[in-house]
Parts: structure tokens; sequence; C-alpha cells
């Protein structure tokens, strides 16, 4: 009876040249480590890392896997879910330092003085529509289908230089009143980064931003401004962003409740823009006034300056700067750039299964899996501007699910050749030289292509 050969090989064989170097160049291993992700016995942390990041590339999940056996890993299942759901690992914090190694190493070094770096800052749907038994499970008002959703509000902090994106952190956001939150668990330790996790979900969206973005200035990412969309803008949250030492653009509401001093009165945006003359002709922008923001008896001049409202011609839309120095064509381009994280949400969703590879009813296993698909979206955009690359990063995406198909084609193809010769050696009783020659003489008979690439790998 023929015995077959064992499949031992490492994870990091199967990985493509620019993947491996990516993990190497950031030193992704040890940002897991300073995230306090250590293994306390059994295979290595960066291990189960590695093989879950390269899952989406196999178009395979994990369990698919496990049932074909194919593209095993060299740990059990049960391994890879217990790392998925170790609270200890600070997420927000891996993340944060791998960003920002990549913006200190890769971007910011290539990028004119003149360019504007900002942070971005918005909300996406995270569902989880068809679980009920989730930890910290809330409904979620979904702006893209008008309905409520049971899942969480993502809320990203983003870095862009307005070529590039770079996620840093984020977190699942549950509802702040208990009687809303679902599935709540309360034996975790309080002293763990578990639990702190936890604390931040419950938290209202303005304070977890603060919160993230405080994460990123102690890791030293440069950025001149803070960019949100009108969901976060209001005179506390300006005062805040401002203290961390941030200039704010951002959209406002035109909302009654919301003043602003005006000429030494308390005014709405409306009113404000009732009491003064437009701009006439086709200005991109009616109208451009200075204000103060007043919050606890403390105020920040800045500058408002009313759009047009390309959709609707009769209507405006209004952006706030705390920079008073730079003109209004100058705010309306550098708010431009919070289209970028719309675009990080579409990849991240559509591209790289965003909520839908990972089906634990963990929290810590949900947080893990964002931190994974961060990764994966910033090796993606690493490679896009590095190499100057004219497509769009869902075609980056698939290029590597290609490249990374043909990898584990020959390696099964090698596995071939390696049990060809031990039944030739067997049942042959032949020497090894003869065995070579018969080897070297199938592989002159097939393609050339493949011939190319069995010699590169």
């Amino acid at each position: 009876m023929i015995q077959s050969i064992t499949q031992d090989i490492q994870n990091d064989k199967v990985l493509s040249e620019k993947i491996l170097s990516f993990f190497k160049r950031f030193h992704v291993t040890s940002a897991l480590k300073a995230a306090n992700a250590y293994k306390k016995k059994g295979f290595p942390v960066a291990s189960v890392f590695q093989y879950l990041f390269l899952l989406v590339f196999s178009n395979r999940s994990m369990y698919m896997n496990l049932m074909l056996g194919r593209n095993l890993p060299i740990f059990c299942k049960d391994t890879a879910y217990r790392f998925m759901k170790m609270g200890c690992i600070n997420w927000i914090r891996f993340t944060t330092i791998l960003s920002s190694r990549i913006v200190s190493q890769s971007i910011y070094d290539l990028t004119s003085d003149q360019r504007v770096n900002a942070f971005v800052i918005d909300d996406s749907m995270f569902e989880r529509g068809r679980s009920k038994k989730v930890e910290l499970l809330t409904k979620v008002w979904d702006h893209a289908k008008a309905c409520y959703c049971y899942g969480f509000r993502m809320l990203t902090l983003g870095w862009t230089d307005g070529t590039s994106f770079l996620p840093v952190n984020s977190i699942l956001l549950s509802s702040e009143h208990t009687e809303k939150r679902m599935n709540e668990d309360t034996s975790i330790d309080k002293r763990s980064t578990g639990y702190r996790r936890r604390m931040l979900s419950t938290k209202k969206g303005t304070e977890a931003m603060l919160e993230l973005l405080n994460a990123a200035k102690s890791a030293k990412i440069p950025a001149d401004y803070v960019l949100f969309d009108s969901w976060f803008s209001s005179p506390k949250t300006i005062h805040a962003v401002k203290n961390l030492g941030y200039d704010v653009i951002a959209m406002v509401k035109k909302t009654p409740k919301m003043k602003f001093l005006h000429n030494g009165r308390a005014l709405s945006l409306t009113e404000i823009y009732k009491l003064n003359k437009k701009r006439r002709g086709r200005s991109r922008y009616l109208l451009s006034v200075m204000v103060d923001v007043e919050k606890d008896g403390m105020t920040i001049p800045a500058k408002v300056v009313y759009v047009r409202n390309r959709n609707k011609r009769n209507e405006y839309l209004c952006l706030i700067s705390t920079n008073i120095e730079i003109d209004e064509n100058e705010i309306i381009r550098i708010d431009g750039k919070r289209w970028n994280i719309e675009v990080f949400f579409k990849v991240c969703k559509s591209y790289l299964r965003l909520a839908k590879e990972c089906r634990s009813l963990s929290y810590d296993a949900m947080s893990a899996h964002v931190a994974i698909v961060f990764t994966r979206y910033m090796m993606l955009s690493v490679e896009n501007r590095e190499s100057q690359d004219e497509r769009s990063l869902g075609e980056l995406f698939l290029y590597f699910s290609d490249e990374l198909a043909d990898i584990t084609w020959l390696e099964s193809l090698k596995l071939l050749m390696e049990l060809f010769r031990a039944v030739m050696k067997k049942c042959l009783e032949l020497s090894d030289e003869t065995i070579s020659t018969l080897v070297d003489i199938f592989i002159s008979g097939i393609p050339s292509e493949i011939q190319t690439m069995l010699k590169a790998a």
C-alpha cells in the first residue's frame, strides 16, 4: 500500500512575494506583540494571523478548506477560534501602530510638504441581521436601506493625504442604553482590555471618536485636520477636537437648535444666511461668514462657508473650518477628501468580506475580524500607492487572489512530483539519479509557462 506524503508546509510558503514583503517590511508580528498578542502555548500568533489574513484571497472560508481538505492550516480550527476570541488583545492599538508605520515609512516622506494630511471620521453599518445571540447586538438605523437592522455602527478613523487612504482604528458601537443592548456579558474581568473595549462600544459616537483620535495622536500620525460629517458636528465636538491640537473642517446641520455667535448675536446657520448678502454668478460657494463657536464660556473663531448643493440647486450645504487663514475654495477642496472613507467602506464590504467572513457571536472575535480586514486594506493601499498602479483597489484584490491561487497550484504540483519520486523509488527500486532523469524528462514535456513558474518557485 502506497503511503501518502504528509503536507507540512509553513504558512509563509504560500504567501505571495508582495504579501510576505508587506508583513516583513512593516513588522506585523511586532505590532501584534505590542498589542498584547502573545501565545500561551502551541503555535505562534503570527502563523494564525497570517492564515486568517489570507482566507479572503483564497475565495474560501476556513470551514470550506477543512471540508475540502485544501489549504489546511498547520493548527486545528479551535486554535483560530481561540485567537479571535482573545479579550487581552488591543486591536485598536494594533491597527494604529501598523498604520503609523506605513505612514512614516512609506507615504509621508514621499508626499509634498504642501499637501494637507487629515484624519477622516465616519461610521458604517456592520450588519448581523440573521443572528440575535451576538454579544452587545443592537438595532441600528441603516441609512442606505432606510430601516432598522440588527448589528453595530462601525465607527472608523482613517488617515488620508488626498491620494492614499489608510484605516487607523475603529470600534463597533452598540447602544448607549442598557435596555437596547442584547446578550451583554457581565462576567468580563473589569481589568481586561476586552472590558474596556466593551465599555467604549457603549459610549456615544462623539465620545468614542475622541478616544480613537487620542490613540492616533499617541502614535504620532501626522495630520493637520479632522474631517467629519454633520452627524458628529456640534460645538462640543469642535471644541474637543481643537483642544487635541487639530483643526476641524466639517459639514454642519442647519438646525435651529445649534447656535453660533455672529456679530455679537447667537444665531442659527439659517438665520445667518438670511442676514447676509450672497455671491452672484457661478461661484462654488454662496456665502462666507466669520462666527464664534461657543461652549462653556469658551469661544473658537471659525469660518462658515455656504456651498451650492449640486443635487438640489435651491438648497445649500454648510461647511465650518476652525482654520480661518485658508480661503473658501481650500476649505471645500479639503472637505472633499472625506470621500476616501466611503471608497474604503465599499471595498471592505464588496471585496474583503467585512461582516460576512466572521459569524462568531463573540464581540472580541468581531473586533479581531475588523482588524484583519483593515490590515488587508492597508496592504492594498500601499501597493496601489507605491506601484502607481492605475487599477482600482478591487482589481488589485483580484490580482492578489489570482497570484495566491497560482502559488497554491504550484505547491500541489510539487507534492505530486514528490509522490511520483517516492512511488518510483519504492516500487521500481530505481536510483536517485535515474529518478531525477525521469523527472527532468517529464518537466521538459510540460508547457513552457509552467516550467518558468516551477523554476521561479
